[in-house]
């Protein structure tokens, strides 16, 4: 019996892709050279790998237990691809510079399971380069930029992460608060509280407000997401906040969300690194962690 890795990296895709033709895609063969692969392999086999003409396409007990195979197998070669990766890269640098305030409700986790597969990798998170990341991305200080706003820029690369909901944050008693969306003019005598950036670094203005020519009666500035709710609740004035800043709001606090237009208001988050180092085991690694974890996907599309 000849049973090689490649012949496990096709059950892998024939399961994943579910299709004949989606595993030819995936392997980059065509469906003629991987029906002659398969064909061969159940030849040594002495039996099908999977049953022909099922929709999805459905393994046979041979097939099965070469695919519990073939999980383990690939999950032992990814770990030693990043161990030796480690190696080669002498432990590598990520040091990650955030411009949202309120990134560390997922971006803490993540980083903690990522070092759990890279503890060489020297890691630090900053708000320092907050007002020029990407300037500080290119000359080195920093070597991954979490941002919404992926500029264009020779030397840079950047790779989606995951997208979220922008949602107008009211008090009960708010008049906004019996509403089932917003538009921009329902903001144009409020109070908007804000974290302390640019307005032109904001979603709800260069997205939202912006567009329609709309600005607020007054904005206000707080630095962590905590003091922009309690400003909120009491009253002070309205907030526009990523979906994941309200995910924890303690239970006895009373607060109201609204989507921002009838539609709501999709952005996308995206990692903006080096492109020299965009193909780093460590760094590629790190987006797939924080993909899985805070976006709740392995999509691996740029």
């Amino acid at each position: 019996m000849n049973l090689e890795l490649k012949h496990l990296r096709t059950l892998l895709a024939l399961h994943r892709a579910g299709t004949l033709a989606g595993a030819a895609e995936r392997l980059h063969l065509t469906q003629s050279a991987l029906s002659h692969q398969i064909k061969g392999l159940e030849d040594d086999l002495g039996g099908a790998l999977y049953v022909r003409k099922s929709r999805p396409l459905r393994l046979t007990r041979i097939g099965e237990r070469l695919l519990a195979s073939a999980v383990r197998i690939a999950r032992e070669m990814d770990e030693l691809t990043r161990d030796l990766s480690q190696f080669a890269d002498g432990g590598g640098r990520l040091h990650i510079a955030i411009e949202c305030h309120s990134c560390f409700a997922w971006l803490t986790p993540a980083m903690e399971r990522y070092r759990e597969d890279w503890p060489a990798v020297e890691m630090d998170l900053t708000l320092a380069f907050s007002f020029a990341p990407l300037n500080a991305l290119a000359a080195g200080d920093v070597d991954l930029v979490v941002t919404s706003d992926p500029e264009p820029r020779a030397g840079l690369a950047y790779r989606r992460l995951f997208d979220y909901a922008m949602r107008l944050v009211v008090a009960p008693q708010h008049p906004l608060a019996q509403r089932t969306w917003v538009n921009p003019e329902d903001l144009a005598g409020e109070t908007l509280i804000t974290y302390p950036v640019s307005p032109q670094r904001l979603d709800v203005f260069t997205r939202f407000l912006d567009p329609a020519g709309v600005a607020p009666g007054a904005v206000r500035t707080a630095e962590l997401s905590e003091m922009i709710l309690q400003l909120v609740a009491s009253g002070r004035g309205v907030s526009a906040l990523p979906d994941w800043a309200l995910r924890d709001v303690p239970a006895g606090r009373r607060l109201v969300t609204l989507p921002l237009g009838r539609e709501g208001l999709i952005c996308t988050l995206h990692a903006g690194m080096r492109a020299a180092d965009a193909e780093r085991a460590y760094v590629r690694d790190f987006v797939a962690v924080t993909r899985r974890l805070a976006g709740g996907t392995d999509d691996a599309s740029v």
